[in-house]
Order: C-alpha cells, then sequence, then structure tokens
C-alpha cells in the first residue's frame, strides 16, 4: 500500500483529493472544520518536502454552479487552520484552473472549485477525469469519505498518473478498519445500533465470521424480539425481516457468536421528549407504547460484554439520542466503549449517527479510532472493495 511517506514531494505539484464537504451557516461560514483539520497533515507533509498542493473537493450536491455551493466561502477556514493561505480558482478544469496551477510555486496551496458544478464529476467521466490530472504530477487521495464512490476525482483520475498514493488520512482509515476486520485481538464485539435491519444486513452477514459477541440495540432490535415471539406495541419494526432475523440468529449460532439483544427499554406513549416515559421489559411492550431506547438492565450487560473485548467496533446508536430522555442508553455505550478503550481495548467508531453521539457526548478523545466516512466505511464492513481505494492500489 502505497502512502504519502513513500514519496518525496520536491518540486512537485501533488493534486490532493479531499473531503471538504463541510456544513455552512446562513453568512456561508463553516460551523464544523473537522474534515479540514483531517487533512492537515497529509497537506503539510506536501508542503515541507517543498512540493506544491492542488487540492479538489466538492460540497454539496449543486445542480450546475452555484454560488452557495462554492468552495470559496471555505477558503478562509482553511487558511486559518494550514496556516498557509489557501489561493482560489473560481473553476477546476480549463484555462483558468490550468493556469493558476502553473503558477503555483514550492510550498503554495491552491483550491480549485467545486467539483460537482460538473456533472461529469458524479458520472465518473474519463475526460473530466483526464482533464483534472493535467493540473499536478503526483495524485494522493486523502477522502475516505468519498472512496466508495467511483467518481471522476476518486477513483478514475489515478489511471492517469504514474505517482499515485494514499494520504495520512486514508492510510489511517483503511488501516483502523484492517484492524478490526483483518487482523483483530480476540474477543472481538461489535455493537450494530441504528433503525432498520435492512440496511445492515450485509454488514451483519460479513462480520458473523469475524466477531466473537454482537450487540444488536437502536431500533433494529425491535424486528429481533417481535420476531422470537416478543409483544413490542407500537415499536418500530420491519415486519417483512423477521423470517431474515431469525435466520442471523441460527447463522450466528452455528458461527459460534454471541448476539445480544436488550433485555428491557425505555418506554414513551408518543415520539416526543415531552411524552410520559416508562421501563418495559422488552419482549413486553403494551400497545401504545414504543420503546425508545435500551434501559439500565440492556446497559449493564452490554457494559460486562464490552469490558471483555479487546477489539470493538460501534455503528449506530442504541436509541433516540437526539431526544434527552433517550440519549442515556447511547450515552451507557459510550461509557462503557470508554472504558474497555482505557483498559486496552482498540476501538473502532463509524457510521453517521454513532459519530455524532461520541462527539456530542464527548467520547471522541476517548476512543481509538473516529471514521470520517460513515458510506464508506459500512461498504467496508460489507466486504465490498471500495473504488476509491482500488484505484490506488492497482
Amino acid at each position: 500500500m502505497k502512502t504519502i511517506n513513500d514519496i518525496n514531494f520536491k518540486d512537485k505539484k501533488a493534486l490532493v483529493r479531499v473531503d471538504f464537504n463541510v456544513p455552512l451557516n446562513d453568512d456561508f461560514e463553516v460551523t464544523d472544520t473537522t474534515r479540514i483539520h483531517a487533512a492537515k497533515d497529509t497537506i503539510i507533509k506536501i508542503l515541507e518536502d517543498e512540493g506544491s498542493v492542488i487540492l479538489m473537493s466538492h460540497l454539496g450536491r449543486p445542480k450546475g454552479n452555484q454560488e452557495e455551493f462554492s468552495l470559496k466561502h471555505i477558503v478562509a477556514a482553511a487558511t486559518d487552520i494550514l496556516g498557509v493561505q489557501v489561493k482560489f480558482v473560481e473553476d477546476c478544469i480549463g484555462d483558468a484552473a490550468q493556469q493558476a496551477a502553473a503558477n503555483l510555486q514550492p510550498c503554495e496551496v491552491l483550491l480549485l472549485e467545486n467539483l460537482r458544478f460538473y456533472s461529469e464529476e458524479t458520472a465518473g467521466d474519463a475526460a473530466f477525469a483526464k482533464a483534472l490530472s493535467q493540473l499536478g504530477n503526483v495524485y494522493v487521495n486523502d477522502a475516505f469519505g468519498t472512496a466508495h464512490r467511483a467518481h471522476a476525482s476518486t477513483a478514475i483520475i489515478a489511471q492517469y498518473f504514474d505517482e499515485k498514493c494514499f494520504g495520512h488520512l486514508m492510510t489511517r482509515e483503511i488501516e483502523s478498519l484492517n484492524k478490526v476486520l483483518e487482523t483483530p485481538d480476540k474477543p472481538v464485539v461489535a455493537i450494530l445500533g441504528g433503525a432498520k435491519v435492512s440496511s445492515k444486513i450485509t454488514v451483519i452477514e460479513n462480520i458473523l465470521d469475524k466477531v466473537d459477541d454482537l450487540i444488536i440495540a437502536g431500533g433494529m432490535a425491535y424486528t429481533f424480539i417481535k420476531a422470537q415471539g416478543g409483544k413490542i406495541g407500537d415499536s418500530l419494526c420491519e415486519d417483512d425481516k423477521m423470517e431474515l432475523a431469525l435466520e442471523i440468529l441460527e447463522k450466528a449460532k452455528s458461527k459460534n457468536t454471541n448476539i445480544h439483544l436488550p433485555v428491557d427499554a425505555i418506554t414513551a406513549d408518543a415520539f416526543s421528549e415531552h411524552a410520559t416515559i416508562d421501563n418495559a421489559a422488552i419482549d413486553a411492550i403494551p400497545n401504545g407504547w414504543m420503546g425508545l431506547d435500551i434501559g439500565e438492565k440492556s446497559r449493564s450487560q452490554f457494559h460486562t460484554v464490552l469490558m471483555q473485548a479487546k477489539t470493538i467496533l460501534w455503528n449506530g446508536a442504541a436509541g433516540v439520542f437526539e431526544l434527552e430522555p433517550f440519549s442515556h442508553g447511547t450515552i451507557s455505550l459510550g461509557k462503557s466503549v470508554a472504558a474497555s478503550t482505557a483498559a486496552g481495548a482498540f476501538s473502532l467508531v463509524g457510521g453517521g449517527d454513532s459519530v455524532a453521539a461520541v462527539k456530542q457526548f464527548g467520547f471522541d478523545d476517548q476512543v481509538s479510532y473516529v471514521s470520517t466516512g460513515g458510506g464508506a466505511m459500512l461498504e467496508m464492513l460489507e466486504g465490498k472493495t471500495l473504488p476509491g481505494i482500488a484505484a490506488i492500489l492497482d
């Protein structure tokens, strides 16, 4: 695996695919700079080698050239974080972009305009990828968040470079996932949460061979409970997936993988933080009530399992953590994962909800690694080869 450390960038122009798809407020100010910070050490390495950096990214889902999606809005934040004045050009291909790239001196940084102002980017158009490739002489992919897309700038472009490599962020993502999926210290515990079994089926099927214990939480747990004859009231359930849930339980048994389902729930008579709240056994929720979080007994049992782990994978929340009364199960999982990490386990957190939760509740510096790419990480967990990774490995 060729990484950025394998190349000396002196007098080279590095075309770096970053993921600067950051949130902006109504004044077009960046409200979360995590993704810019994540790319910093890759950019600094190239500059310290006395190379120059040409950054390309997308922002949002524009339909053509839309002012509100211009990457010029993030120049100030990027300049501040990198400590280097970031130059900007109002196109990503064509004369203006070529001129700006040609004029770039060693130790300078240029940011191209939003790649998705061209529909050719998401179409994976080869001519567009070739036009981008003419701006630099080394290609660096450091955008894990888009590695599962076969877009022009993430996968197609690599064929036009003799020198190509992964940036520091991509390297950390790949190594962290490999540490969980390929070379883990055992026992391995996976926590899968979220609303639906259907969105995690392929993940479950792929990791059953690799984990010793699988904790199933969140809305998807109720499908498993109902499939086994439990009464779940008005809780979320995919009735058409109950048979599949039973198959997963059988498959786990045949592979000696322990599946841990919640035993109790925090219930509510409405989907609201102002609802009447109660506790119930997970398989005895009355009609008119819904389970919106895991209860105290479940939290305690999951804690015991997690404290025995040497490797932990966490994807998905335990309940509706956005509503305060139903956040405590997810917070409890966070505390357990943090405690196990402090005791020596390697913990990887990934996927939108769980990443949002660890950040919101302050666990992000108490786990081993927080993945930056929800969709990309899920596809790796499903056992898929990501186009953005395959393009560098070819």
